[in-house]
């Protein structure tokens, strides 16, 4: 069985269960339309949604069948139809200039023909020659102007495709981007893995750290979610700039993020895993709306390095084993998969 897909099952199964219990909350019926609303909003990749939900839910207003509907239309079902759309348009709209240019080519062609075969006629039949050469040079000079027109529609045709090729590489770009934190989601770290493993089973060191924010429930419940999603902001952007260029850098789910540092053992892994937990705790955290200071947070972070031959998910399931011993061993601390050893062992 293929573990990445074991991966992206976890996770759809975590958020499809907390799709579910907060839509039973609200009293709202469970369809298709509505799991989908309420899947992207657990999962945090629309901003937008989350808001709109959010204040709904801050003012006590009931998520009936017609407000359920327009968040969907409003937020879920534009995405993917929107840029279909678009994009089929335009390609539909240069495969018919295309056919238009071949068609006016291949008449320039034909008439470019007939009138140098009726110019070698008329030398046949003893035509003046200065006249017969001055007639040829007329017909390569128009053959050479449409050519050139046609040269000129084609620039500007290739000029448009590359266009639409730039936005279907943003797309494909956005979907594999956690929109909150701007790092790469789930689908980008799946292939991210399938791809490093194939290369650590080769003998190639593999190693991975995921952190979470200390209290963060405590810090949301506090300052509000417009002031944690801020913060997670922060944490992505450390994290971004503390591993390597090489290195993947993810959303995990909620306020876990993860990194994969292919070609680093786990000592390695461990020395990055502080540097950014020293430089979160430094981090000076404002309230945008009014320059108010807050309190200073932390991370835990858990390393693991990867085992030739295992399941991603072993690697992935060792690394939150420690991550959770960091939290139970007093948080605001990098533990390796070591001290799991270590742990059981005293156990």
């Amino acid at each position: 069985m293929d573990d990445s897909f074991d991966l992206d099952l976890d996770y759809a199964v975590s958020i499809a269960g907390r799709a579910l219990r907060s839509m039973a909350e609200q009293r709202i019926a469970p369809t298709p339309i509505n799991f989908a609303v309420w899947f992207q909003y657990f999962a945090g990749s629309h901003d937008d949604l989350r808001n709109a939900i959010d204040l709904l839910i801050d003012h006590n207003r009931p998520f009936d069948s017609r407000t359920n509907q327009d968040l969907f239309e409003t937020y879920v079902a534009p995405q993917v139809s929107a840029i279909v759309l678009d994009t089929s348009e335009r390609l539909h709209a240069l495969m018919g200039a295309a056919k238009e240019f071949l068609a006016t080519a291949i008449a320039d062609n034909h008439s470019q023909m007939e009138a140098i075969s009726e110019v070698a006629d008329q030398g046949k039949a003893g035509v003046d020659p200065k006249a017969l050469v001055a007639q040829l040079m007329n017909e390569l000079a128009r053959a050479a102007a449409r050519a050139t027109r046609l040269e000129a529609g084609f620039a500007e045709k290739t000029r448009e495709l590359d266009v639409i090729r730039d936005s279907l590489s943003k797309s494909e770009e956005r979907a594999r981007t956690d929109t909150l934190t701007g790092l790469a989601n789930r689908r980008a770290l799946d292939e991210f893995l399938r791809k490093a493993q194939a290369t650590a089973d080769w003998g190639e060191p593999l190693s991975v750290l995921m952190l979470d924010i200390d209290h963060f429930k405590t810090f949301n419940d506090s300052f509000g979610h417009g002031v944690g999603d801020q913060v997670l902001r922060l944490m992505a952007k450390v994290l971004r700039e503390k591993v390597r260029e090489q290195d993947l850098s993810a959303r995990y789910g909620g306020e876990e993020l993860i990194a994969v540092l292919p070609a680093a053992d786990l000592a390695a892994c461990a020395e990055i895993a502080e540097r950014i937990r020293h430089a979160i705790a430094e981090c000076t955290i404002t309230r945008r709306s009014t320059g108010e200071v807050l309190p200073g947070i932390s991370v835990s972070i858990g390393v693991a390095q990867y085992r030739t031959g295992e399941a991603i998910t072993d690697l992935i399931e060792r690394c939150d084993r420690a991550l959770y011993l960091a939290k139970s061993g007093g948080r605001n601390r990098v533990v390796t998969e070591r001290e799991l050893d270590r742990a059981g062992a005293a156990g």
